[in-house]
């Protein structure tokens, strides 16, 4: 099969700065928009459109997944591809236990040194506290989830799905394409989730929903994408995004502004609402492709990133993982200093500042601590690391 779907196993993967921009902007909107009630929340994606930050890190990840594993799927050594790809997803349970019980030990003293129950009934700790025995086995089995710890669960269940993903679209890749927006249409449908605690409860992010735009992210980063490029730059496509966008920041500040929501006629409300994120509803989905769509043109690959404003995304944006953990420790702990300082505006303002500043001096701290030498190496060791190839992943 040659129809550009992938490239030669042989050739090395160069990391994509575009992608660490983006991972660094989502980073910085996602520690935002977790504090609640912060007015510099406003400069975040979510207050101007559908979508947020969510799709783009998940878009991300399903394009990485497909550029990089893709052309090893390709070149026979699937089981390689499986081996890595089973690792990154137990690596990340892992830090999704660790970060579920410091958060959870984090919300339970501040509530019981401040004599607040509003922190852990906020937060959804308070079961936990209640019954621990129960909630942890809960927890171990991605049942449980406080408050702003749903999205890591979610990309666990993708990565351990990409394998058979890739093994599909290496072979099929617009039928595979097609089968995701089949189970897409159907879990809609039918309500399917995986179960939540407690009982009656869904995940909040649901997989079969968001797996769509993961596949799709994916079928791009095996070649996918260069099939898109004449619609894509298309003069009418680009109208149509662009009107898509316009019309979804309308609706959103109408949220906000009572003469905007004046202008909403009752026919469009009905067919609109309620635009649902769990099961990522098309209205989200479309405004994301949209964004993208008018995005696109003014980030070409190997474009000019060296701008010095541009550094501090990108430098976040090259440890994801951590910078989200470390953002959901941040976020709670702006919280409740303006809860039990004040909220002022010029608060708000400080603890934002404050925690964006942590962030890059901690990315900064990572960036050089990878070029620190290891004390013990042996040639073997060289050798196997000089000869594997870059894998772009964060």
């Amino acid at each position: 099969m040659t129809n550009g779907f992938a490239a030669p196993l042989a050739v090395g993967v160069e990391r994509d700065l575009r992608f660490d921009l983006l991972r660094g902007i989502g980073l910085w909107m996602i520690f935002l928009d977790h504090i609640p009630d912060n007015i510099v929340a406003w400069l975040t994606l979510r207050n101007y459109g559908f979508c947020d930050a969510a799709e783009f890190f998940v878009f991300i990840s399903g394009y990485l997944a497909g550029y990089i594993y893709g052309p090893i799927v390709r070149g026979g050594l699937f089981l390689a591809a499986t081996k890595r790809l089973l690792t990154r997803a137990s690596q990340m349970y892992v830090t999704h236990i660790l970060l579920f019980l410091i958060f959870t030990a984090q919300v339970a003293r501040a509530a019981r040194k401040f004599d607040n129950p509003m922190y852990k009934d906020e937060f959804n700790v308070a079961s936990f506290l209640e019954n621990p025995d129960i909630l942890i086995g809960q927890a171990l089995t991605l049942r449980y989830k406080p408050v702003n710890l749903d999205v890591l669960p979610l990309f666990i269940a993708l990565i351990v799905a990409t394998p058979f993903m890739l093994w599909c679209l290496v072979r099929r890749p617009n039928w595979t394409l097609a089968g995701s927006c089949i189970l897409y249409a159907v879990a809609r449908w039918f309500g399917w989730n995986f179960s939540s605690y407690p009982p009656g409860t869904t995940w909040y992010f649901n997989p079969f929903a968001w797996q769509l735009l993961f596949v799709f992210a994916a079928w791009c980063g095996i070649g996918g994408a260069s099939q898109l490029q004449s619609l894509v730059k298309s003069r009418v496509v680009q109208a149509i995004a662009f009107a898509w966008i316009v019309f979804a920041l309308v609706v959103v500040l109408s949220w906000q502004i009572e003469w905007l929501d004046a202008l909403i006629p009752q026919w469009m409300r009905k067919a609109i609402y309620p635009i649902d994120k769990t099961n990522l509803d098309l209205m989200r989905l479309t405004h994301f492709l949209a964004l993208v769509i008018v995005i696109a043109p003014y980030l070409p690959r190997g474009g000019p990133l060296t701008s010095k404003w541009l550094q501090p995304f990108i430098l976040c944006g090259r440890h994801s993982l951590t910078l989200f953990c470390l953002g959901v420790f941040l976020s709670f702990g702006a919280h409740w200093i303006l809860i039990q300082q004040g909220n002022a505006i010029w608060q708000q303002i400080a603890v934002s500042a404050a925690g964006i500043l942590i962030m890059i001096a901690v990315a900064w701290f990572l960036d050089r601590a990878k070029t620190v030498p290891n004390l013990f190496v042996n040639v073997a060791d060289l050798e196997t690391s000089e000869a594997a190839p870059k894998s772009g992943i964060a």
